[in-house]
């Protein structure tokens, strides 16, 4: 399967992925976010468990539910090692 990638940008420079299949557009109850095209036709193995480099878990079991594939929060965390303050900067400064 072919899918384009999108990406957002999320807080401290980390980014999160939007994987849909080559050539659709970006379902409905995705659309509200500004979206920019990372990269387009990129070839994924219908065996693949996730897309490492997007941090995608599962991506062909998602977008057969749903008609896309998303970077969960929980994987940018465990990636990044990022903790979210709510309100604060790292260094305890607001």
């Amino acid at each position: 399967m072919r899918v384009d990638i999108y990406r957002r940008a999320e807080n401290d420079g980390i980014f999160s992925y939007l994987a849909v299949p080559e050539g659709k557009s970006i379902p409905q109850e995705a659309i509200s976010t500004d979206w920019l095209q990372e990269t387009a036709a990129l070839e994924v193995d219908e065996a693949s468990n996730a897309l490492p480099a997007y941090h995608i878990e599962h991506p062909i079991q998602q977008i057969a539910a749903k008609g896309y594939a998303i970077t969960s929060l929980k994987d940018m965390e465990k990636v990044t090692g990022a903790n979210i303050l709510v309100g604060r900067r790292a260094g305890g400064r607001s």
